[in-house]
Formats: structure tokens, C-alpha cells, sequence
């Protein structure tokens, strides 16, 4: 009963096999596509806080003003 309730007539269907293997690929894609990101994601906010630690370094209070 489960099987025909499952679509099974001899065999594995070769359209749903193509179709698991597409997915199957695109989740590996997208998984890739994840680590890349968040590679990049991590660079950027290493180089956002060593901006900010660089412009704290300033002492703005006691900076000439500027010509004008």
C-alpha cells in the first residue's frame, strides 16, 4: 500500500533521480556560497574595527583648525 501510495512501479523514477541530484548539487552550492560570504563578512568587520580604533586614535580636542 505505501508503495503505491509513494508513486513505486519497478523502479526508481529516473526524472525524480535528476531532480534529487539537482537539488543535491544547488544545496552544495549554496553551502559553498554560505563559507564565502561569511569569509568575507568576517574580513570586513576585522577591517571596520581596525578603522575604528585608527580614528580613535586622533585626539580631536586638541587638533589645529582647519584653513579655510
Amino acid at each position: 500500500m505505501a508503495k503505491a501510495l509513494l508513486g513505486y512501479v519497478g523502479g526508481s523514477d529516473p526524472r525524480v533521480l535528476s531532480e534529487m541530484r539537482r537539488l543535491q548539487q544547488r544545496v552544495h552550492d549554496l553551502e559553498s556560497e554560505l563559507v564565502r560570504i561569511q569569509a568575507q563578512n568576517d574580513a570586513l568587520s576585522a577591517a571596520a574595527r581596525r578603522e575604528d580604533s585608527l580614528l580613535d586614535s586622533f585626539d580631536v580636542t586638541t587638533a589645529e583648525p582647519a584653513l579655510t
